[in-house]
């Protein structure tokens, strides 16, 4: 049974369209309501089970609720999916600028949601896992950012760094029960700003890609996937580029 947060689409969606194709129900989780049941509603008609939940993963009491209603639908949590984030954006709308005009008030959203998000679910989930004795699996999907550093993004690279460091510090207090918790470092994902681009800009935002072209949600989904299995069982504590190559260490 899985719990992915911000599903409601890009990588989250493809996340849990793809543990929905592989047996698991899934509670689809999303601060948009509608998004999140047009996702479930997408696991339903492929022959999957699912359950859409709001939630905004910076309420605290809220993923409290959203965790023990999958609980209490499915009766078991296996996956853990910290997708829910911010990308660049606050209330106020782009911030790409530099850090030493910005405001704190302009930090807080990326904070609350990058990093107090995966702390506010793990929380919640963890002992969950715990109490069900059968161990578990928790995913972080963080940024590139948050191993590389990124000029004008200096918050959002350091809550998903604190993200990142989190999932390996936790990684090291779950183990004995069987519990595995991974990050998946992602670089430049398509999705709709992306599609608008015509093929020159797309071409020069990729030039610092050794394979050039922005990555699939699959693809993010295909490694979720394969970090969740049996066959991930003895990999833990790790945090995976998905990068097209932009850094290569």
């Amino acid at each position: 049974m899985a719990f992915v947060t911000g599903a409601g689409q890009g990588v989250g969606r493809a996340i849990a369209q793809r543990f929905g194709a592989e047996g698991a129900a899934v509670a689809v989780t999303d601060v948009n309501i509608v998004a999140a049941r047009a996702v479930a509603e997408e696991v339903l008609a492929a022959g999957g089970r699912a359950i859409a939940i709001g939630v905004d993963v910076t309420d605290y009491d809220g993923v409290g609720s959203a965790v023990d209603s999958t609980v209490t639908e499915f009766g078991r949590l296996d996956i853990v999916v910290n997708n829910a984030g911010n990308v660049g954006t606050d209330a106020r709308g782009w911030t790409m600028k530099p850090f030493w005009t910005t405001e704190p008030d302009e930090w807080q959203s990326f904070i609350n949601v990058n990093l107090f998000g995966v702390l506010n679910v793990c929380r919640h989930a963890i002992p969950v896992l715990i109490e069900q004795g059968v161990g578990g699996r928790l995913i972080s999907i963080v940024s590139d950012a948050a191993r590389t550093g990124e000029p004008k993004l200096e918050v959002y690279a350091a809550a998903k760094a604190g993200a990142a460091g989190f999932t390996r510090s936790i990684a090291k207090s779950v183990g004995r029960y069987n519990i595995t918790a991974n990050s998946i470092a992602l670089g430049t994902m398509w999705g709709p700003g992306y599609a608008a681009m015509d093929c020159e800009q797309l071409a020069e935002r990729m030039k610092p890609y050794l394979i050039r072209r922005p990555g699939q949600p699959e693809e993010a989904a295909a490694l979720a996937a394969h970090l969740a299995s049996a066959e991930a069982d003895w990999i833990t504590g790790q945090t995976y580029p998905l990068n097209g190559g932009i850094s290569t260490s």
